[in-house]
Parts: structure tokens; C-alpha cells; sequence
């Protein structure tokens, strides 16, 4: 049985809505390990027929805000929720951890206890960008703004790996953002990026334009984070704008019901976790899923079984392995591990 550690004090719902989604996951076979101040959680538990559940419960006092720095947080409290949870999967007792608190708390703590990989300079974010797209994966989506060429094929490698263990595409295809699809075009970054990717092995098939993400061109889209930070704002944003212009044309129109239903379809389409409840935190050496700050029970409850799935399907392995195969290319920039 899978362990997973859960941050209950993370989110804007916590601790109800998160204990409320660790209570789900435990009834439905995943062993959950409550993690936050102890009064509070039996006091949410006492709602709850809890006989026979795998559940834990171990303490931690203090909270990490989505205000404060991550670094100066951590420093100052040590047995914060986030903390806790990420020495539990460190120390063997969890093999997951899931949080819907503080991105950069979360980030920052899986760094500094769990370490990088090797191949990897930070943290990385990425996954499906668009539901009409669910083959093409983005890397990075935020975690790294400034990046050098090696990094590019890293996120490339780690790409491949996620590809090949979650999507069971055996020899997926890879491809740089850029402002053009001819070899040449892009800034300084995807020029130097492109022949290191072009010589790596992987099935590289070039630049690709911003419009051929949602078409599923490419399986691997590997760009900065700033860029990809852009683009889910972007991405995020259609969904609701879209959605609330075709509630205005077609109030009134056809059924509320089908209204409602063409809503919810467009703004999952366009929802980066939506399916998930959240995502991994790639290139640190341990399984940590991030959830949304505003998610509730149903998100907790699936992003703990995603975390789950993570674990049985061995993907830190998986990218481990993929990441090794490109050791001396990034030697220059990524310090050993």
C-alpha cells in the first residue's frame, strides 16, 4: 500500500477541505499520513466515521503563509506542515507527499531536504497544457525564468521519461517554442538550444509555434519558464472568457442544462490540473504533487491518487534513467550531485 504524506494546513480551504479529500483517498485504499497541528485534526476527524481507514496523524505546529518567503519560512519554522511532510517522504515513511499550499514553500523545501537530480539545476514545473491536447506535455511552466541551452535538453530528457512512463508513447516526439518554425528562427536561447537537441538521440522534429500545442503536434514542448508561465495564464484565462461570451449568446437560447454543460467542458479543456488535482514537482529526488491553493475535497482526493499512481508506475526511475543519458552535456551548467 502506497504512503502519502498530506499537508492539511496548505490551501485556502485547509484544514477541512484537505482532511475532508485525505478521508476520500483512505476510504478508497491509498494509506494517508495527516500532517499538521493534532488538535485541529481530530477535531476535523470527528465529522467523520473513520473506522477501519488508513490514516496517521503526525504533528507539526507551525504554517507557512502564502505571504511570506519560502526561504526566511523555512528557516523560521521547521516543523511547519510542508516541512514535515517533505521529511516523511526523505525519511522513508511516506513515499508521497501532497500539498495545495504555497508553490514557492513547497519548491523550496523539496530542494533543500530532498535535492535535485542529477542533470537537474532546480525544481520543475510542467504537464498537459490543454485537455485537447492530452498527449503534449510543456516543461518549464514557471519554476526556472532564466535558463541556459542544457537545461532545455534536461527538460527535454525529463519530458521523454513522463512521456514513455504515464503516456505509454515509446518514442515520443520533442520540439523548442519559438517564434517560427524554420531552423534559424527564435531568440538566442532556442538558436544555441536547437542543435544540442538536434544531436541528443531524442526524436527531435524541430521549433514549433505556440499554435501547435493545443493541435498535439509534438508530445514534448520544452521552453523557459517564463514562457511557459505565460502561457498557461493565457491558457487558463480562454477557458472562463470563452465560456462567460457563450453564456451571453446563448442564455435564453437553449437549456440552462447545456449551458452549463458547454462551461464546465471548455474550462476542463483549458484547466492545467484539473484532471489530476494537481501536478509532480519534477527534478527533485522524491515524489511531491502540488495542488491548486483553491482546490477542494475532490481535487485533494485526486491528486492523492495521483501521487499514488506516480509511485506504482516508478516514474522518478523512469527520469532518473532518461536525465543519466545526458550527464556530459549538462555537466558545464548543472553542478554534481
Amino acid at each position: 500500500m502506497v504512503r502519502v504524506a498530506v499537508d492539511t494546513m496548505g490551501g485556502d480551504f485547509a484544514p477541512a477541505e484537505i482532511i475532508k479529500g485525505a478521508i476520500q483517498a483512505a476510504g478508497e485504499g491509498i494509506e494517508t499520513i495527516l500532517v499538521g497541528p493534532e488538535t485541529l485534526i481530530r477535531q476535523e476527524l470527528k465529522y467523520y466515521d473513520i473506522t477501519n481507514l488508513s490514516l496517521q496523524i503526525v504533528s507539526a505546529n507551525e504554517v507557512i503563509h502564502n505571504n511570506e518567503s519560502p526561504i526566511v519560512a523555512l528557516r523560521q519554522k521547521p516543523e511547519s506542515s510542508v516541512a514535515v511532510a517533505v521529511n516523511l517522504v526523505k525519511n522513508g515513511i511516506a513515499d508521497a507527499m501532497v500539498s495545495m499550499g504555497s508553490t514557492g514553500a513547497v519548491m523550496a523545501c523539496a530542494k533543500e531536504v530532498l535535492g535535485v537530480l542529477k542533470g537537474m539545476r532546480r525544481p520543475v514545473m510542467g504537464g498537459v497544457l490543454f485537455g485537447f491536447a492530452p498527449h503534449t506535455l510543456v516543461f518549464d511552466m514557471g519554476a526556472n525564468v532564466d535558463c541556459k541551452p542544457q537545461q532545455l535538453l534536461g527538460f527535454g530528457a525529463l519530458g521523454c521519461a513522463v512521456m514513455k512512463t504515464m503516456h505509454g508513447i515509446s518514442n515520443p516526439t520533442v520540439g523548442i517554442l519559438s517564434n517560427g518554425v524554420e531552423e534559424g528562427k527564435g531568440n538566442r536561447l532556442v538558436k544555441e538550444t536547437y542543435p544540442l537537441l538536434k544531436n541528443s538521440g531524442m526524436n527531435f522534429i524541430g521549433n514549433i509555434e505556440a499554435s501547435d500545442i493545443p493541435a498535439g503536434r509534438v508530445n514534448v514542448v520544452v521552453c523557459d519558464g517564463f514562457t511557459g508561465n505565460v502561457l498557461i495564464k493565457i491558457v487558463e484565462s480562454m477557458g472562463w472568457i470563452i465560456a462567460e461570451q457563450i453564456r451571453k449568446r446563448l442564455d435564453g437560447k437553449i437549456a440552462e442544462a447545456e449551458i452549463r454543460t458547454i462551461e464546465s467542458e471548455l474550462i476542463a479543456a483549458t484547466d492545467v490540473t484539473n484532471c489530476k488535482g494537481g501536478g509532480m514537482l519534477y527534478g527533485v529526488d522524491g515524489v511531491i504533487v502540488k495542488g491548486h491553493g483553491r482546490y477542494k475535497a475532490r481535487e485533494v482526493n485526486n491528486a492523492i491518487h495521483y501521487a499514488d499512481m506516480l509511485i506504482q508506475k516508478n516514474l522518478l526511475q523512469t527520469i532518473k534513467f532518461e536525465l543519466s543519458k545526458y550527464a556530459s552535456e549538462v555537466a558545464d551548467v548543472i553542478p554534481t550531485q
